[in-house]
């Protein structure tokens, strides 16, 4: 039940305060995580093996370097990674 209250918290932050770019990663990263848990967690309990949380271990640093990859080349474009300077025109 902790677990569920660490991913509502994460989502809950994640929704409200949206002002760069890598704040939002770095909650991104926080939920990614507490499920990695929560996956383990259950895993363990099913006596099941851990060979797909290694697999979301894998996607897991995937998508943080593809996040990261992101950031950098909107830093470069705009300057900042503030999302009230970024235009949709």
């Amino acid at each position: 039940s902790f677990l569920i209250v660490l991913f509502t918290l994460g989502l809950f932050c994640f929704v409200s305060n949206r002002k760069h770019l890598l704040s939002m990663l770095l909650r991104l990263e926080f939920i990614v995580l507490v499920l990695f848990l929560i996956l383990f967690i259950y895993l363990n309990l099913i006596n099941f093996e851990n060979y797909f949380s290694i697999i979301f271990l894998t996607f897991r640093v995937c998508e943080g370097a593809l996040g990261l990859s992101i950031l950098v080349s909107i830093i470069r474009t705009h300057g900042n990674d503030y999302f009230q300077s970024f235009r949709i025109i």
